[in-house]
């Protein structure tokens, strides 16, 4: 892509941007629209809020020291990178962005934003869509990866 802007680039970078560009939206965004109620829960929500923030960090600190230091935040694996098969990653494909998930959802809790839990919703839909571009990558880098990819789920342990 000789030419290309950088966030254009090979290995992924207009995801990485996106995805910064999310995160900001789910901690900095509106958290609700004029009108609108609530999320109902009062400290029941704060709780599970909690909870989440803390099961989020924990995974993705799991995913990211299993990784070591290969880790990347680009779709395409960094150069000597391995096929990580144990750990966080026993029990879902892509621990770090699942745990990015759960933290955005206790933070929708949390701050009881309707459209906060919108752009939950929507960063978990931005990574269904960045997995499969990541997997395709990793399928080619690594044979095993079609092994691991059906016994493994993707982004919500033992469900999806």
């Amino acid at each position: 892509m000789a030419g290309a802007p950088w966030w254009m680039g090979k290995r992924g970078e207009w995801w990485v941007v996106a995805q910064f560009a999310l995160f900001a939206l789910v901690g900095f965004g509106p958290r609700s629209w004029p009108g609108w109620p609530l999320i109902p829960g009062g400290w029941i929500a704060r709780a599970a809020g909690i909870a989440l923030l803390a099961a989020g960090f924990a995974m993705m600190l799991a995913g990211i020291v299993k990784v070591g230091s290969k880790i990347t935040p680009l779709p395409r694996p960094a150069e000597g990178a391995v096929l990580v098969e144990t750990g966080p990653y026993r029990i879902v494909r892509h621990p770090m962005y699942a745990g990015a998930i759960l933290m955005a959802l206790g933070w929708a809790l949390l701050a009881r934003g309707l459209l906060t839990l919108g752009w939950a919703v929507i960063l978990f839909a931005f990574f269904d869509l960045k997995t499969r571009r990541e997997e395709r990558w990793l399928g080619e880098r690594f044979p095993a990866y079609a092994a691991y990819r059906r016994c493994v789920r993707k982004l919500i342990p033992f469900i999806y």
